[in-house]
């Protein structure tokens, strides 16, 4: 297999965690001036228009290998409930700590691929589960109120929500994959989910106090989020996340996300000036290496 075919898998996701990985910075920036709610239609929005040529094919192709229950299923865990939960964990919680939070992630996978697919947790994935566990309880109860994360108890179980149901989409993401192209299924993923947000906008209308993050930022920089979360983080992030899914295994793809935890902290810090204290590097730290131990192989 010629070397940039077996590396391509590994460089799309590589790449989709960095856009991942700007996307809390970018709706808590969206959150200063829209609700949940709109941010999340808009985003769709987005998403759906750029891909509208796809349809007709996509059309064809689910004609042809039906599976369209599990094509809803998947977009009401991702990116529906998933964003629902996340963007309002972002209205309570800093973009550092939900991104600490989202460690959890390669874990809820194994466990669900545990639990439907049989695949073996031995003891040393039970005990980084649990450290990783420990880490995200110490990184909340450390975590102090403040101006911009009034409530971060909240808003890290919230994430910790929203991450299991992401976990549910990636292994449904991996279970359609036989059938779909990663395009087709970022394709589904934007409508159901600009379905999704446009009932909740039209029928659960929100009056929500707007984020106050703290720093100087342009009245245009909250608008611009939303075509950025859109085509970049979406239609970008999922297209290229969904090519790793296609080639690796749920398990490899979800093992990516280690590094949203450290990117995002990073941007936070330096970029939203958020504050995290010391106990929270350690908790943070926590759960990298809970993380790292339940992925560890013996060679």
């Amino acid at each position: 297999m010629p070397l940039l075919q077996r590396i391509w898998p590994h460089l799309a996701l590589l790449l989709a965690m960095c856009f991942w990985s700007t996307s809390y910075l970018a709706m808590r920036i969206a959150l200063t001036a829209l609700d949940p709610h709109s941010l999340m239609l808009g985003r769709m929005a987005v998403a759906t228009l750029v891909l509208l040529p796809l349809w007709p094919h996509l059309w064809r192709a689910i004609r042809r290998y039906g599976q369209w229950r599990w094509l809803l299923f998947m977009g009401l865990c991702e990116p529906g409930c998933y964003f629902l939960l996340e963007t309002n964990a972002l209205r309570f919680t800093t973009a550092s700590q939900a991104g600490m939070v989202i460690a959890l992630m390669p874990l809820f996978v194994g466990l669900l691929a545990w639990f439907t697919l049989r695949e073996r947790v031995g003891a040393q994935g039970w005990c980084g589960f649990g450290l990783a566990v420990g880490g995200v309880i110490w990184l909340t109860l450390a975590a102090a109120p403040q101006t911009s994360a009034p409530n971060p108890l909240l808003g890290n179980i919230l994430e910790g929500l929203a991450i299991f149901c992401g976990s549910v989409y990636t292994v449904t993401a991996r279970h359609l994959s036989a059938c779909y192209s990663p395009l087709q299924i970022t394709a589904v993923q934007s409508l159901v989910g600009l379905v999704f947000f446009g009932a909740l906008h039209l029928l659960v209308p929100l009056e929500v106090t707007p984020v106050q993050l703290g720093i100087d930022l342009p009245e245009w920089a909250a608008w611009a989020a939303v075509p950025y979360l859109g085509c970049v983080v979406s239609l970008g992030g999922y297209g290229l996340y969904n090519v790793g899914v296609h080639r690796l295994s749920a398990a490899q793809a979800a093992a990516y996300t280690n590094l949203i935890p450290v990117l995002t902290l990073l941007l936070g810090v330096w970029l939203l000036r958020e504050v995290f204290l010391p106990a929270q590097y350690a908790a943070s730290a926590l759960i990298i290496a809970g993380v790292l131990l339940s992925q560890w192989r013996r060679g």
